[in-house]
Protein backbone atom coordinates (compact mmCIF):
# COMPACT_ATOMS: atom_id res chain seq x y z
CA UNK A 1 0.00 0.00 0.00
CA UNK A 2 1.37 3.40 -0.97
CA UNK A 3 0.76 6.64 0.92
CA UNK A 4 0.85 10.34 0.11
CA UNK A 5 2.69 11.93 3.04
CA UNK A 6 2.27 15.66 3.60
CA UNK A 7 3.69 18.12 6.11
CA UNK A 8 0.82 20.40 7.24
CA UNK A 9 2.87 23.58 7.10
CA UNK A 10 3.76 22.90 3.47
CA UNK A 11 0.15 22.56 2.31
CA UNK A 12 -1.89 25.65 1.43
CA UNK A 13 -4.47 26.38 4.16
CA UNK A 14 -7.48 25.93 1.88
CA UNK A 15 -6.23 22.61 0.55
CA UNK A 16 -5.24 21.43 4.04
CA UNK A 17 -8.70 22.34 5.29
CA UNK A 18 -10.42 20.20 2.65
CA UNK A 19 -8.03 17.29 3.08
CA UNK A 20 -8.71 17.19 6.81
CA UNK A 21 -12.47 17.55 6.44
CA UNK A 22 -12.64 14.90 3.72
CA UNK A 23 -10.55 12.38 5.64
CA UNK A 24 -12.03 12.93 9.11
CA UNK A 25 -15.63 12.19 8.22
CA UNK A 26 -18.50 11.80 8.64
CA UNK A 27 -18.83 14.38 11.40
CA UNK A 28 -22.09 15.00 13.32
CA UNK A 29 -23.70 18.36 12.69
CA UNK A 30 -25.15 20.65 15.33
CA UNK A 31 -26.89 24.00 15.36
CA UNK A 32 -25.44 26.33 17.99
CA UNK A 33 -28.01 28.83 19.17
CA UNK A 34 -26.67 31.89 21.00
CA UNK A 35 -27.71 35.44 21.88
CA UNK A 36 -25.68 38.62 22.16
CA UNK A 37 -25.75 41.06 25.08
CA UNK A 38 -28.86 42.71 23.61
CA UNK A 39 -30.68 39.36 23.41
CA UNK A 40 -30.55 39.12 19.62
CA UNK A 41 -30.57 35.42 18.55
CA UNK A 42 -28.05 33.76 16.27
CA UNK A 43 -28.11 30.27 14.81
CA UNK A 44 -25.16 28.60 13.07
CA UNK A 45 -24.27 25.00 12.12
CA UNK A 46 -20.99 23.33 13.09
CA UNK A 47 -19.51 19.96 12.18
CA UNK A 48 -16.48 20.48 14.43
CA UNK A 49 -18.67 19.06 17.18
CA UNK A 50 -19.15 16.07 19.46
CA UNK A 51 -20.01 14.84 22.95
CA UNK A 52 -16.83 14.47 25.00
CA UNK A 53 -18.20 13.35 28.36
CA UNK A 54 -21.42 11.86 29.73
CA UNK A 55 -20.66 12.23 33.45
CA UNK A 56 -20.64 15.19 33.65
CA UNK A 57 -22.38 15.70 30.30
CA UNK A 58 -20.14 17.92 28.17
CA UNK A 59 -20.36 18.91 24.52
CA UNK A 60 -17.58 20.59 22.55
CA UNK A 61 -17.81 22.46 19.27
CA UNK A 62 -15.48 24.81 17.46
CA UNK A 63 -16.41 28.05 15.68
CA UNK A 64 -13.28 28.42 13.56
CA UNK A 65 -11.97 31.72 12.28
CA UNK A 66 -12.84 32.54 8.69
CA UNK A 67 -10.36 30.93 6.32
CA UNK A 68 -10.55 34.01 4.10
CA UNK A 69 -9.86 36.86 6.50
CA UNK A 70 -9.48 35.33 9.97
CA UNK A 71 -12.54 37.05 11.39
CA UNK A 72 -14.48 35.50 14.28
CA UNK A 73 -17.96 34.00 13.91
CA UNK A 74 -20.94 35.67 15.54
CA UNK A 75 -21.44 32.51 17.61
CA UNK A 76 -18.12 33.01 19.37
CA UNK A 77 -18.65 36.76 19.80
CA UNK A 78 -22.04 36.06 21.38
CA UNK A 79 -20.64 33.42 23.73
CA UNK A 80 -18.08 35.92 24.96
CA UNK A 81 -20.96 38.26 25.83
CA UNK A 82 -23.43 35.62 27.05
CA UNK A 83 -21.67 32.34 27.94
CA UNK A 84 -24.64 30.13 27.14
CA UNK A 85 -25.57 28.02 24.12
CA UNK A 86 -28.20 25.56 22.95
CA UNK A 87 -26.82 22.73 20.85
CA UNK A 88 -29.50 21.47 18.48
CA UNK A 89 -28.98 18.23 16.55
CA UNK A 90 -29.57 18.30 12.79
CA UNK A 91 -31.71 15.63 11.09
CA UNK A 92 -32.19 14.95 7.39
CA UNK A 93 -35.53 16.76 7.26
CA UNK A 94 -33.84 20.07 8.09
CA UNK A 95 -30.50 19.78 6.26
CA UNK A 96 -31.36 22.29 3.50
CA UNK A 97 -32.53 24.86 6.04
CA UNK A 98 -29.37 24.18 8.05
CA UNK A 99 -27.26 24.94 4.98
CA UNK A 100 -29.16 28.18 4.41
CA UNK A 101 -28.52 29.23 8.01
CA UNK A 102 -24.76 28.90 7.41
CA UNK A 103 -24.90 31.96 5.16
CA UNK A 104 -22.62 34.75 6.40
CA UNK A 105 -25.42 37.16 7.28
CA UNK A 106 -24.45 40.44 9.00
CA UNK A 107 -24.21 40.41 12.79
CA UNK A 108 -27.62 40.79 14.41
CA UNK A 109 -29.57 39.04 11.65
CA UNK A 110 -31.91 36.35 12.99
CA UNK A 111 -31.09 33.03 11.28
CA UNK A 112 -34.16 31.43 12.85
CA UNK A 113 -36.25 33.69 10.64
CA UNK A 114 -33.97 33.52 7.58
CA UNK A 115 -33.93 29.71 7.56
CA UNK A 116 -37.58 29.29 8.61
CA UNK A 117 -37.04 27.63 11.99
CA UNK A 118 -39.24 27.89 15.07
CA UNK A 119 -37.61 29.34 18.20
CA UNK A 120 -38.52 27.72 21.51
CA UNK A 121 -37.81 29.34 24.87
CA UNK A 122 -35.24 27.36 26.86
CA UNK A 123 -35.71 26.31 30.48
CA UNK A 124 -32.35 27.37 31.92
CA UNK A 125 -30.47 29.53 29.39
CA UNK A 126 -31.21 32.60 27.30
CA UNK A 127 -30.55 31.22 23.78
CA UNK A 128 -33.52 29.62 22.04
CA UNK A 129 -34.00 25.99 21.06
CA UNK A 130 -34.81 24.89 17.49
CA UNK A 131 -38.27 23.27 17.62
CA UNK A 132 -37.59 21.22 14.48
CA UNK A 133 -34.46 19.63 15.96
CA UNK A 134 -34.95 16.07 17.30
CA UNK A 135 -32.57 16.65 20.24
CA UNK A 136 -31.66 19.89 22.00
CA UNK A 137 -29.15 20.52 24.77
CA UNK A 138 -29.20 23.65 26.91
CA UNK A 139 -25.65 24.45 27.97
CA UNK A 140 -23.57 26.86 29.97
CA UNK A 141 -20.10 27.54 28.60
CA UNK A 142 -17.33 26.29 30.86
CA UNK A 143 -14.37 27.47 28.79
CA UNK A 144 -13.29 28.64 25.35
CA UNK A 145 -9.88 27.42 24.20
CA UNK A 146 -8.38 29.51 21.38
CA UNK A 147 -6.22 27.36 19.10
CA UNK A 148 -4.71 30.12 16.97
CA UNK A 149 -5.14 33.57 15.48
CA UNK A 150 -4.90 32.82 11.75
CA UNK A 151 -7.66 31.95 9.31
CA UNK A 152 -9.02 28.46 9.95
CA UNK A 153 -7.95 28.39 13.61
CA UNK A 154 -10.49 26.75 15.89
CA UNK A 155 -11.95 27.92 19.18
CA UNK A 156 -13.02 25.00 21.33
CA UNK A 157 -16.23 25.85 23.17
CA UNK A 158 -16.52 23.46 26.13
CA UNK A 159 -20.16 23.42 27.19
CA UNK A 160 -21.80 21.84 30.24
CA UNK A 161 -25.21 20.36 29.41
CA UNK A 162 -27.89 21.56 31.85
CA UNK A 163 -31.05 20.26 30.15
CA UNK A 164 -31.69 17.64 27.46
CA UNK A 165 -34.80 17.67 25.26
CA UNK A 166 -35.69 14.76 22.96
CA UNK A 167 -38.59 14.56 20.52
CA UNK A 168 -40.89 11.67 21.44
CA UNK A 169 -41.03 10.60 17.80
CA UNK A 170 -37.38 9.44 17.76
CA UNK A 171 -37.84 6.68 20.36
CA UNK A 172 -38.48 3.04 19.49
CA UNK A 173 -40.72 0.61 21.38
CA UNK A 174 -37.68 -0.44 23.44
CA UNK A 175 -37.32 3.07 24.83
CA UNK A 176 -34.07 3.69 22.97
CA UNK A 177 -33.45 6.34 20.34
CA UNK A 178 -34.05 4.67 16.99
CA UNK A 179 -31.34 5.69 14.48
CA UNK A 180 -33.84 5.41 11.62
CA UNK A 181 -36.33 7.68 13.37
CA UNK A 182 -33.86 10.35 14.43
CA UNK A 183 -32.52 10.23 10.84
CA UNK A 184 -29.28 12.14 11.43
CA UNK A 185 -27.00 13.70 8.84
CA UNK A 186 -23.25 14.09 8.94
CA UNK A 187 -20.78 16.35 7.19
CA UNK A 188 -18.16 15.13 4.76
CA UNK A 189 -15.62 17.16 2.75
CA UNK A 190 -16.50 19.85 0.21
CA UNK A 191 -20.31 19.92 -0.33
CA UNK A 192 -20.87 16.29 0.64
CA UNK A 193 -23.09 15.00 3.43
CA UNK A 194 -24.27 11.53 4.39
CA UNK A 195 -27.51 10.28 5.89
CA UNK A 196 -27.23 8.00 8.92
CA UNK A 197 -30.32 5.86 8.44
CA UNK A 198 -31.59 3.06 6.24
CA UNK A 199 -28.97 0.71 4.81
CA UNK A 200 -26.18 3.01 6.01
CA UNK A 201 -26.81 1.96 9.64
CA UNK A 202 -25.31 -1.31 10.88
CA UNK A 203 -24.37 -2.87 14.20
CA UNK A 204 -20.95 -3.96 15.47
CA UNK A 205 -20.98 -5.92 18.71
CA UNK A 206 -18.79 -4.28 21.35
CA UNK A 207 -16.26 -6.58 23.09
CA UNK A 208 -17.19 -5.36 26.57
CA UNK A 209 -18.58 -8.34 28.46
CA UNK A 210 -16.09 -10.90 27.19
CA UNK A 211 -12.45 -11.20 26.19
CA UNK A 212 -11.99 -12.03 22.51
CA UNK A 213 -9.15 -14.35 21.54
CA UNK A 214 -7.79 -11.82 19.04
CA UNK A 215 -6.81 -12.21 15.40
CA UNK A 216 -3.35 -13.37 16.45
CA UNK A 217 -4.89 -16.47 18.06
CA UNK A 218 -6.51 -17.63 14.83
CA UNK A 219 -4.80 -20.48 12.93
CA UNK A 220 -2.47 -19.19 10.24
CA UNK A 221 -4.55 -20.69 7.43
CA UNK A 222 -7.44 -18.49 8.60
CA UNK A 223 -5.39 -15.42 9.49
CA UNK A 224 -3.69 -15.37 6.07
CA UNK A 225 -6.83 -16.25 4.10
CA UNK A 226 -7.02 -15.00 0.54
CA UNK A 227 -10.78 -14.60 0.95
CA UNK A 228 -11.49 -13.27 4.44
CA UNK A 229 -11.30 -9.52 4.96
CA UNK A 230 -10.07 -7.59 7.96
CA UNK A 231 -13.68 -7.22 9.09
CA UNK A 232 -14.15 -10.99 8.92
CA UNK A 233 -11.00 -11.57 10.95
CA UNK A 234 -12.11 -9.00 13.51
CA UNK A 235 -15.40 -10.86 13.98
CA UNK A 236 -13.60 -14.16 14.39
CA UNK A 237 -11.09 -12.65 16.80
CA UNK A 238 -13.97 -11.40 18.94
CA UNK A 239 -15.00 -14.96 19.83
CA UNK A 240 -13.94 -16.28 23.22
CA UNK A 241 -12.31 -19.53 22.07
CA UNK A 242 -11.57 -21.69 19.06
CA UNK A 243 -14.06 -24.51 18.42
CA UNK A 244 -12.93 -27.97 19.43
CA UNK A 245 -12.61 -30.70 16.79
CA UNK A 246 -15.89 -32.16 18.05
CA UNK A 247 -17.65 -28.78 17.76
CA UNK A 248 -16.28 -28.24 14.26
CA UNK A 249 -17.30 -31.73 13.18
CA UNK A 250 -20.87 -31.02 14.31
CA UNK A 251 -21.48 -28.89 11.20
CA UNK A 252 -19.85 -31.29 8.73
CA UNK A 253 -23.23 -32.86 7.94
CA UNK A 254 -24.67 -29.52 6.91
CA UNK A 255 -26.09 -30.24 3.39
CA UNK A 256 -24.60 -27.05 1.96
CA UNK A 257 -21.13 -28.17 3.04
CA UNK A 258 -21.22 -31.74 1.74
CA UNK A 259 -19.93 -30.94 -1.73
CA UNK A 260 -17.28 -28.57 -0.38
CA UNK A 261 -15.87 -31.17 1.98
CA UNK A 262 -15.73 -33.99 -0.54
CA UNK A 263 -12.33 -34.99 -1.83
CA UNK A 264 -8.88 -34.42 -0.43
CA UNK A 265 -7.72 -31.13 1.05
CA UNK A 266 -6.61 -28.71 -1.66
CA UNK A 267 -6.22 -25.02 -2.34
CA UNK A 268 -9.51 -25.01 -4.22
CA UNK A 269 -11.36 -26.64 -1.33
CA UNK A 270 -9.87 -24.14 1.11
CA UNK A 271 -10.97 -21.20 -1.03
CA UNK A 272 -14.47 -22.65 -1.34
CA UNK A 273 -14.78 -23.16 2.41
CA UNK A 274 -13.49 -19.67 3.12
CA UNK A 275 -15.97 -18.16 0.65
CA UNK A 276 -18.75 -20.11 2.36
CA UNK A 277 -17.59 -18.93 5.78
CA UNK A 278 -17.33 -15.33 4.56
CA UNK A 279 -20.99 -15.40 3.53
CA UNK A 280 -21.92 -16.76 6.95
CA UNK A 281 -19.93 -14.01 8.65
CA UNK A 282 -21.64 -11.38 6.52
CA UNK A 283 -24.95 -12.83 7.71
CA UNK A 284 -23.83 -12.54 11.35
CA UNK A 285 -23.42 -16.27 11.99
CA UNK A 286 -19.94 -15.96 13.45
CA UNK A 287 -19.67 -19.13 15.53
CA UNK A 288 -21.01 -21.28 12.70
CA UNK A 289 -18.50 -19.70 10.30
CA UNK A 290 -15.69 -20.35 12.75
CA UNK A 291 -16.60 -24.06 12.91
CA UNK A 292 -16.70 -24.22 9.11
CA UNK A 293 -13.22 -22.73 8.90
CA UNK A 294 -11.89 -25.19 11.44
CA UNK A 295 -13.01 -28.07 9.20
CA UNK A 296 -10.29 -27.17 6.75
CA UNK A 297 -7.39 -28.98 8.40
Amino acid sequence: MSFRTLIPEEVAPAERHQLLLSAVAPRPVCFASTVDAEGRPNLAPFSFFNIFSSNPPVAVFSPARSGRDGTLKDTLLNIREVPEVVINIVSYSMVQQMSLASTAYPRGINEFEKAGFTALTSDTVRPFRVAESPAQFECTVREVVELGSKGGAGNLVIADIQRMHFAERIFGVDGRIDPHKIDLVARMGYDYYCRASGAAVFEVEKPITRLGIGVDALPERIRLSAVLTGNHLGMLGNTEALPSEVEAASVADEPRLAALLSGSPSKERTLALHRFAAAELDAGRVWFAMKVLMLDR
